[in-house]
């Protein structure tokens, strides 16, 4: 008698794709298993648009309600090259400043928002790949890293309410959320003391986890959410200690 065959096993069904808003509430509220989603098919622009459209509001608003020329003041104020010019060279450098202020600042914004994370993506990708063994490819480090930065949407947010909310001239356009110790020290600190305490923000630590949390979900075997912290604080550990250094050699 023939053996009747063996039933074959069932396949889990793939999860149900996410679209690209539940995604960006998703990795805030709900990251491992939204990371997971991500990571299966990778994305990137959505995040990055969303935060270019909310950084140029907020520099919108900010022209609109409080103006260029009382934070180039400030900024004049703080730069040594300034004090030995005349009251008329000052002047005219500040108008010129006032100018060039807005269409440079957009342009800034527009390509940092884009550019920024594709070199993140590309250090992120190195060290977990050398430092974690993991074989990632680029699209996913990147589509980790731009959806690690919405927590940088509810920045924007922020920003956008306490630009209607605050007196224009108590605005500081630096430390618009007051959400690292570098909003509480006098602005006349050291620059490189300055940089250092910008640089631990609550919102940059929380994208260090959001990362962390993604690159475990693309690499369980190899990447336990511990050691991804490590890695994702190492890197930015570097780059904070690169760039107070840069800070006060130019101080």
């Amino acid at each position: 008698m023939a053996t009747p065959p063996s039933p074959t096993p069932e396949l889990a069904p793939e999860p149900a794709p996410i679209g690209e808003v539940g995604r960006m509430t998703g990795v805030l509220f709900s990251p491992t298993p939204t990371f997971e989603n991500i990571v299966a098919r990778p994305s990137w622009f959505a995040p990055l648009a969303l935060l270019c459209v909310l950084a140029i509001a907020v520099i919108a608003l900010f022209g609109q309600r409080v103006g260029w020329r009382g934070f180039l003041e400030r900024q004049f104020d703080k730069d040594p090259r300034v004090a030995n010019l005349t009251p008329d060279q000052r002047e005219q450098r500040l108008n010129a400043a006032i100018k060039l202020a807005p269409p440079i600042t957009y342009a800034s914004l527009v390509i940092g928002t884009f550019l920024v994370p594709v070199i993140v993506a590309a250090v992120m990708l190195g060290a977990f790949n050398l430092l974690a063994g993991t074989r990632l490819n680029f699209k996913v480090a990147l589509a980790i890293v731009s959806f690690s930065w919405m927590p940088l949407a509810i920045h924007g947010l922020l920003s956008l309410i306490l630009l209607f909310v605050k007196s224009p001239d108590t605005v500081d356009l630096e430390h618009l959320v007051a959400s690292n110790p570098g909003a509480f020290i006098s602005s006349d600190s050291p620059r490189w003391m300055m940089a250092l305490l910008t640089s631990f923000d609550v919102f940059a630590f929380w994208v260090m986890v959001l990362m962390a949390i993604g690159f475990a979900a693309a690499s369980p075997k190899k990447v336990s959410f511990a050691k991804g912290l490590t890695i994702v604080v190492a890197v930015w550990a570097l780059w904070v200690l690169i760039h107070v250094g840069w800070v006060g050699a130019l101080s």
